[in-house]
């Protein structure tokens, strides 16, 4: 949807604007000031009242900046787009609780396996708009997504719906959550993490969960997919220099395919952090001796916190190294 499209009528404070898009009052309030990139409606007592297109537009300003973009540049870029008549389009929106469900989440993780077995994507949507409004974000994810996938995964192996169906519901949410991912703003300068699949691993809608979980942290999260060939990766990553690279397996196979990947990191200075997890690692526990690197947990919500610990511990010891070398000199 483009920018233009949303309604025009001031009624958002600067508070709520600011809470809606991570931009502090006083950096708003310089934005407006210097480079003139709106100017918000006034009412009878002086506050200033923002409309659904100023969020929006702030927002889009926002991740320029976080792209690298300078502010001056990134309000020029928006003047003459919207002076040509081509407004940029409206960002997908971050979830935020609005308020507390009696309804469990089980009972939205049904209703959005019944939708999407009935190949019915308007009322899918309305129920995950529901359980966005009403669940923190992990809880949508854990308790809502992966259960409805679950149940799908088995109404497809006993062959109650058929392989089409099964099809059309990952697209779905893979779609939905590649939104959710693009939603939260990247931070420049955050502990870069780079995650997607091992070879051969086709089942990336896990993967893809934890990259929601971990950029919503915070970190700079880069989602790679499926199937990732790994000399590929380690090329990128020798250039690149991420903080760390985290792989998921759902099928044993793929998980043998990153023996020797940690092994292969060492060349690179400073090596960066490899971290794995999934299905595969659950099942056969004794996976995690053969595979080389750090076992993230048997959760997504363990997982987060296993990946926060070790980039907390490898910073703290990049300090004390950089502190080392500035006494010696």
């Amino acid at each position: 949807m483009s920018i233009a499209d949303l309604p025009d009528e001031p009624k958002y404070t600067i508070k709520a604007v600011c809470v809606r898009t991570g931009i502090r009052p006083v950096t708003l309030r310089a934005w407006e000031r210097r480079y003139e990139i709106l100017t918000p409606y006034r009412s009878d007592n002086r506050y200033r009242l923002y409309s659904e297109r100023d969020v929006a537009l702030l927002r889009w300003i926002k991740s320029r900046v976080d792209d690298g973009i300078s502010i001056s540049s990134a309000a020029n870029e928006l003047r003459s787009m919207v002076r040509n008549g081509l407004w940029p389009e409206a960002l997908p929106t971050a979830p935020s609780v609005t308020k507390i469900s009696n309804i469990p989440p089980k009972h939205y993780a049904h209703q959005l396996y019944q939708a999407l077995i009935e190949h019915n994507e308007g009322r899918a949507g309305d129920i995950l708009r529901e359980a966005q409004a009403s669940f923190d974000l992990k809880t949508t994810l854990m308790q809502v997504i992966t259960p409805a996938l679950v149940e799908i995964g088995l109404a497809w192996y006993h062959g109650k719906i058929r392989i089409t169906t099964e099809h059309f519901a990952s697209a779905y949410l893979r779609g939905r959550l590649l939104s959710l991912l693009q939603a939260y703003s990247v931070r420049r300068n955050a502990p870069r993490i780079l995650i997607g699949c091992a070879p051969t691993e086709q089942h990336e809608l896990g993967s893809l969960m934890f990259a929601i979980l971990l950029r919503s942290e915070g970190y700079r999260v880069e989602f790679l997919g499926p199937d990732i060939p790994l000399d590929d990766l380690l090329d990128y990553a020798t250039y690149e220099h991420p903080d760390m690279i985290i792989l998921t397996a759902t099928m044993v196979e793929a998980a043998r395919e990153i023996n020797n990947f940690h092994h292969k990191l060492k060349s690179i200075h400073p090596t960066p952090l490899f971290g794995y997890g999934g299905a595969a690692f659950h099942s056969q526990a004794e996976l995690r001796h053969q595979i080389s690197g750090i076992y993230l947990g048997d959760s997504l919500e363990q997982g987060v916190i296993t990946v926060s610990e070790l980039l907390r511990s490898s910073n703290k010891e990049s300090t004390k190294k950089q502190r080392s070398i500035f006494s010696r000199n």
